[in-house]
């Protein structure tokens, strides 16, 4: 909407960037690191668990975490801490690494074609080890729950467990029982979650009505991209229209986008700005394309089975929803599926005590000991 776009603008030119140097402290208060992987500059946040003086210490999980699009590590910043402190909740405390994704941020994008989610799964695991870590846990939504599936199916022995708040299924096997299930749904869905699931006419017209950027990303990045990168009035609208609609499609019949009922200005302005002043946005929609290109390969790779266990959550007003039949043969094993009334796309940004809840039922269940 124009009005809020103005609004939004005005509280950027003047009341963010006049306190920029307190936004920039802000972003530093976790620690940044880059290293270099497969020729690629990669950025990653390393955040150490603590432990609570005079009680037995809790066992240390690594975990890495991974953001997706138009996303950036600036959503984890009210997750991580939950991670790395120790709770009532959980026998296990995390050692937690969430990189850039290459082309995002401080990442270094690939000036070489076909460096899809597959590949990006192969410098992901070599961070891990990079790091020091040979076999963790994944979490994480969007593209980050499509590499981490990659990673979880190309490296078994690195992968502990996967938790996902967008598992999906893209295996010829997934895409035929999506489609079984829109014309049965009762063989595929728990009649108490029904409603998480509406078959393949809403996911059409889901299709017609927000994934038109996806299709101008996979086809045409740099156009667009040329068209945002000095563009910042553009590339806010561009950004934060999905924080609008992914985080409940309702939102966007509200003349403000139903922005900051999840959100501040300056948590939004913070993730346009890690955009803006790196220069990513196009390097970041070059990952459509790119994993279109390799997607001969990518679909091999959604065939393997993920071997590790897995838990999979679904937040109310995501896009789409796989149901456990659905994700079956590309999760034998299971073991945590849950369904939440509240929440939608970005979960650990929107409601980061609802995710670690989840995060962590999913560890106990799994029992990594």
């Amino acid at each position: 909407n124009a009005n809020e776009l103005a609004k939004v603008v005005k509280y950027w030119r003047d009341t963010y960037l006049p306190k920029w140097s307190e936004r920039e402290e802000y972003l530093k208060k976790l620690d940044h690191y880059q290293t270099e992987i497969q020729g690629l500059k990669i950025h990653f946040i390393h955040a150490k668990p603590s432990q609570v003086k005079g009680q037995k210490p809790k066992k240390v999980l690594p975990l890495l975490l991974m953001h997706g699009w138009p996303g950036t590590v600036r959503e984890f910043y009210d997750f991580i801490p939950l991670l790395t402190t120790p709770s009532d909740k959980s026998d296990y405390v995390f050692e937690v690494i969430a990189p850039s994704l290459p082309g995002y941020g401080w990442s270094q994008g690939s000036s070489k074609t076909g460096f899809g989610v597959a590949q990006v799964a192969v410098v992901m695991r070599n961070l891990m080890l990079r790091v020091g870590f040979d076999k963790f846990l994944v979490q994480g939504g969007d593209w980050g729950s499509i590499i981490g599936s990659n990673v979880a199916s190309l490296f078994p022995e690195n992968v502990l467990g996967y938790h996902s708040n967008m598992c999906g299924n893209n295996s010829p096997m997934g895409q035929l029982k999506m489609v079984l299930a829109s014309f049965f749904p009762s063989w595929f869905v728990d009649s108490e979650y029904a409603d998480f699931y509406k078959g393949l006419g809403h996911l059409f017209s889901t299709i017609m009505e927000e994934m038109g950027y996806a299709h101008i990303q996979a086809s045409k990045p740099d156009t667009i991209g040329n068209a945002l990168i000095d563009n910042p009035t553009g590339l806010a609208s561009y950004i934060l229209e999905k924080f609008s609609t992914w985080t409940n499609t309702a939102f966007r019949s509200l003349p403000d986008g139903g922005l900051t009922k999840r959100f501040t200005y300056d948590q939004l302005l913070d993730n346009v700005m890690i955009y803006y002043v790196t220069n990513s946005i196009t390097t970041s929609m070059r990952l459509y394309s790119e994993s279109m290109v390799a997607s001969q390969f990518a679909l091999a790779v959604d065939s393997v089975p993920i071997k590790a266990k897995a838990g999979c959550t679904r937040f109310a007003h995501e896009i789409t929803h796989f149901s456990d039949s659905v994700l079956a043969n590309k999760f034998p094993n299971l073991v945590h599926s849950t369904h939440h009334r509240d929440g939608g796309h970005f979960p650990a940004f929107e409601l980061p005590q609802q995710l670690y809840d989840d995060f962590v039922s999913f560890v106990q269940k799994a029992n990594f000991s």
